[in-house]
């Protein structure tokens, strides 16, 4: 395991104003993680694990503190460059799927692609076939996703946050809609794709299935990291 980390957390600090009182979120929080880590971020509903996500994948600030991705600073960046950053170096799985219910599987896998707008059409569909082969999914690759399963959906997200080829993904609750056995499949293709790609993984769970099988658990209270 390449112990270089992706991403590195250093005395980050995030509060939030809550009617006429601030909830401190974050707590002076220090972490890594490294390159190929398969890592679950586990704790209570308000223990912080959202607002680490949401500062790890730049959709938030902090308000103290270093955030470090592949190496360099990913706070204080302007929008469109913390967008930039996003697309070209994290991939988001979310519990809902999100796709977008009118595009087909193929579609919705290659919107990260569009907007990069650097590659040409036959370099799209190759890198969208791909990963559509990596999930299972290529036979849909035409299929509007209301005719597949929940598993299928699911797999259909992961391969949209794989197109970009993303050191890191993201992933909040990627099993909780899913049953037992779909939960599963779903497990051991993200770990299949952790081992042949070393794409690094951190979830947001609850879900023991998934954390009894990650390779690192995080356990974060009242806004700091508890090992």
């Amino acid at each position: 395991m390449n112990e270089s980390p992706i991403v590195e957390l250093r005395e980050v600090h995030k509060a939030y104003p809550l009617g006429e009182t601030v909830v401190q979120a974050l707590k002076g929080v220090d972490l890594k993680i490294n390159k190929g880590d398969f890592t679950a971020i586990v704790g209570s509903s308000g223990a912080g694990k959202s607002t680490l996500m949401n500062l790890i994948g730049c959709i938030d600030e902090p308000d103290a503190g270093q955030i470090l991705i592949e190496g360099e600073a990913a706070s204080n960046r302007s929008e469109p460059e913390k967008c930039i950053l996003r697309n070209e170096k994290i991939g988001f799985i979310f519990q809902s799927f999100n796709l977008i219910p009118v595009l087909s599987v193929y579609e919705n896998v290659e919107l990260p692609l569009l907007v990069q707008k650097k590659m040409t059409l036959e370099e799209r569909q190759k890198a969208v076939d791909e990963v559509l082969k990596d999930v299972d999914l290529l036979k849909y690759r035409d299929s509007l996703p209301n005719k597949l399963s929940g598993g299928q959906r699911q797999r259909v997200a992961i391969a949209r946050a794989l197109v970009n080829k993303p050191g890191l993904v993201l992933a909040d609750e990627p099993t909780a809609n899913l049953d037992s056995q779909t939960a599963h499949t779903i497990i051991d293709l993200l770990l299949k794709l952790n081992k042949d790609k070393g794409t690094t993984f951190l979830f947001s769970t609850h879900d023991e299935k998934l954390i009894g099988r990650v390779n690192k658990v995080l356990r974060i209270q009242d806004g700091r990291i508890q090992g």
